[in-house]
């Protein structure tokens, strides 16, 4: 009795008012007090019966108690769901940070997102926790830099590279603290996706799924291997973003448990190939070559798709108590079926350690928290979202492992983030000579390995293992961002001071990281994916300009 009269306490000190102004927990204070008294009344005419009175006496007041009990936990539950935010995670593939009309594009046509903007905080030195797939979504889920935890390159279907059942996601903190989670669209955390033999969504905290284990297949059209909470679904009807949307609207609408606060991560694929567009989005970007009309298509097809979800939440009034957070996992591809992806004016671009590979767009809405129309330069990574979701949460963070991140709470009151580790990456098959970068306040520091190029292919191979273990820095370049955003001029040989200092903090991170790196046996890619890529038919065609 002493324990239930403890949360009586507890819910009286929480519980939400009702219209009247009174709190949940005087209704629960009244039902206790009014089962007490039927209990009463009925085990003392239940007395004069002997034995079996006493028997019936006792049992009424135990069903009392546990009514009593199942009715203060509903109202805890529902404190719970009132006093902790949801969160909303929306992650787009291969989004360059200039390819959004907010981020300064002038072609592209983004009116969903652009609104959320104007809308919003709007993050103009946000990263990825990596330079492709696989990797920053592993940062991502995790709060630690992908190299530390295995997933060096992004994952083919069948390949032993996976995020291991040891590591902690952000889903499953939140689901373990009383949050329901749901994950749709790109999942791209292991190779042998919906088998026993790896970890999957719900293994790492989702409760509900639907999710594909790398791109939609054969395209963003009609696509065929999606997965549903362990079963897959057949082939489907419509676009992936606009599929992906759907589950999403279903789950918020019918699924989702409401009397908890929900994680939903959605990921989209657009606009990572193979590119499937709806003509009425690529005929707003007339041009000879249909390659420019169907990417640009592709990403306000998924603009359109991002629309209706926010539209979502307004229609469910959840807006004003939800968090939403929209990114990219990468730069843009860039590449020779659809050259037509922006950095902004960023070096490089995707799989590269320059800031075109890691720069994405970033944008945050939290009533009460962002104002509308502003920006901040602070520099936000993959990486910080697992300690921010936390720390907004009440859940704490896992303290038998380094975390790379920290939480990017202090921005909305345009604080400083206080970092315990500087913004890393690595990336041994990156496409420039630079394997390894760290940024640390305005300064930018990359490094190249004293070993051999590798190919940039998805196999794994002992070479690179051997690698990841012995090799050393050398060669560094240095960049003031600041004042140098596009990396044009290298002060290594002027800053020779700031240099050697970032020169010690870089090898100290790189040997740690390393060393913590588990190694995966040599496997050779199968191109289970490549065999069934339905292509544009203009694949082939020679590249011409646009109108």
């Amino acid at each position: 009795m002493h324990n239930f009269l403890l949360i009586c306490s507890r819910s009286s000190h929480h519980a939400p008012r009702d219209e009247s102004g009174a709190s949940n927990s005087a209704c629960t204070g009244a039902a206790f007090h009014a089962g007490q008294r039927l209990a009463c009344h009925r085990s003392h005419h239940a007395e004069r019966d002997g034995y079996f009175g006493r028997g019936f006496a006792a049992l009424v007041c135990l069903a009392s108690f546990l009514a009593i009990l199942q009715l203060t936990q509903l109202l805890l539950a529902a404190d719970d769901a009132a006093s902790r935010p949801n969160f909303v995670i929306v992650l787009c593939d291969d989004l360059g940070y200039g390819d959004l009309a907010c981020y300064g594009h002038d072609k592209l046509k983004t009116p969903n997102i652009d609104q959320f903007a104007r809308e919003g905080l709007r993050l103009t030195s946000c990263y990825a926790a990596a330079a492709n797939c696989s990797p920053a979504r592993t940062g991502f889920m995790t709060g630690r830099t992908p190299y530390r935890v295995g997933v060096h390159n992004w994952i083919p279907m069948f390949s032993p590279m996976h995020v291991r059942r040891q590591e902690i996601t952000v889903a499953t903190l939140l689901r373990n603290s009383g949050y329901d989670t749901c994950h749709v669209g790109k999942w791209h955390l292991n190779g042998d996706f919906n088998l026993p033999s790896q970890p999957q969504p719900w293994d790492h905290g989702f409760n509900h799924w639907f999710s594909t284990q790398n791109n939609a297949l054969p395209n963003h059209r009609n696509p065929n291997n999606f997965v549903r909470n362990g079963k897959p679904v057949g082939q489907l009807e419509g676009y992936a973003s606009q599929l992906v949307t759907d589950e999403a609207v279903r789950w918020l609408k019918e699924w989702r448990d409401e009397s908890k606060p929900f994680f939903i991560y959605i990921c989209y694929h657009e606009p990572h190939e193979p590119i499937a567009t709806d003509d009425k989005f690529a005929k707003l970007y007339p041009a000879d070559d249909p390659s420019y009309s169907a990417h640009h298509g592709n990403i306000t097809q998924m603009d359109g798709a991002f629309g209706r979800l926010v539209k979502t939440l307004d229609e469910l009034d959840l807006r004003k108590d939800t968090f939403v957070y929209f990114t990219s996992d990468n730069g843009p591809a860039i590449t020779g079926i659809h050259p037509h992806g922006s950095t902004g004016g960023f070096r490089e671009k995707k799989g590269h350690l320059y800031e075109g590979g890691i720069r994405v767009p970033g944008i945050l809405q939290w009533p009460g928290h962002t104002k509308a129309n502003t920006v901040s330069d602070e520099p936000v990574s993959g990486v910080d979202l697992l300690p921010t979701l936390c720390e907004i949460a009440g859940v704490g963070v896992p303290t038998d492992r380094v975390l790379d991140g920290a939480s990017f709470a202090p921005v909305f009151t345009k604080q400083a983030i206080k970092r315990a580790r500087p913004l890393y990456w690595q990336y041994l098959r990156a496409s420039t000579v630079p394997k390894v970068a760290m940024r640390d306040g305005d300064w930018k520091i990359l490094a190249k390995l004293d070993a051999p190029e590798l190919r940039r292919t998805a196999d794994i191979v002992d070479e690179e293992m051997k690698m990841l273990k012995t090799a050393k820095l050398k060669s560094f370049e240095l960049y003031n961002l600041k004042d140098d955003p596009a990396e044009t001029t290298d002060l290594a040989p002027s800053e020779s001071q700031r240099l050697m200092e970032m020169i010690a903090r870089l090898n100290g991170m790189y040997e740690e990281v390393c060393t913590e790196s588990p190694v995966w046996p040599a496997w050779e890619w199968p191109r289970y994916e490549s065999q069934r890529i339905g292509w544009p038919s203009y694949r082939n065609r020679p590249r011409a300009s646009k109108k």
